[in-house]
C-alpha cells in the first residue's frame, strides 16, 4: 500500500450515477478489509427520505450541503485511522470543495462507464432526480467529466463484472 494511503486509509469511489461505485465499493471494501460506506445510503438515513424527495422539496443546494457534510465527518473519521471505501454520488466530486477536502485524505479512483452503460443502468430506476430529462442527463454526463477527470486513477469500465473492476483497482500503482 503506498504512503498516502497508509497515513489516511481512504479510498474515495467517484463517477457518474450507475457507474458502480456502490457495488465496486463494497467488493473492494471487503478485499480490503475495510469498512464501506455509501454516501447516499448516509443521506437517506440521516435525513429518513429519499434523495429524490430531498430534491423535489429542499433542492439540490440543500442537497449538497447535507452531502458535503457528511463526506466530511466520513473523512475525519478516516484521517483518525478508521480505513474506509467511501462511495460518493454523482455530484459530490463535482464540487470543488469535496475535492479539496479528499485530495489529501486518501486515493480517489473514477469509475468512467460509458454513456450509453449508464443510460441503460438508469432506464432500470426511476428514483434518481437528475435523470430525469434525458438531454439534461446526458449534458450532465458529459459536464462532470472534467471534474471527474482530476482523480487520482482513473479506471476504464469496460464490463459489467465488478470483480474484474476490483482487480483493477487493486494492481494500481497508487493502491498497492
Amino acid at each position: 500500500m503506498n504512503l498516502k494511503l497508509k497515513r489516511t486509509p481512504g479510498i474515495y469511489v467517484v463517477g457518474f450515477m450507475a457507474s458502480g461505485k456502490s457495488t465496486i465499493g463494497r467488493l473492494l471494501a471487503q478485499r480490503l478489509g475495510w469498512t464501506f460506506v455509501d454516501i447516499d445510503d448516509e443521506i437517506e438515513a440521516a435525513e429518513r427520505t429519499a434523495i429524490a424527495e430531498i430534491f423535489d422539496t429542499r433542492g439540490e443546494a440543500e442537497f449538497r450541503r447535507i452531502e458535503t457534510e457528511i463526506v466530511r465527518r466520513h473523512v475525519h473519521r478516516i484521517g483518525q485511522g478508521s480505513p474506509a471505501v467511501l462511495a460518493l454520488g454523482g455530484g459530490a466530486f463535482a464540487a470543488e470543495a469535496n475535492r479539496a477536502l479528499l485530495e489529501n485524505n486518501g486515493v480517489t479512483v473514477w469509475l468512467d462507464c460509458p454513456f450509453e452503460v449508464v443510460e441503460r443502468r438508469v432506464a432500470l430506476a426511476s428514483h434518481r432526480p437528475l435523470a430525469r430529462d434525458p438531454r439534461q442527463f446526458a449534458a450532465l454526463y458529459h459536464a462532470r467529466r472534467e471534474a471527474y477527470a482530476l482523480s487520482h486513477v482513473h479506471v476504464p469500465i469496460e464490463s459489467d463484472d465488478p470483480a474484474a473492476v476490483v482487480e483493477t483497482i487493486l494492481t494500481h500503482p497508487l493502491i498497492l
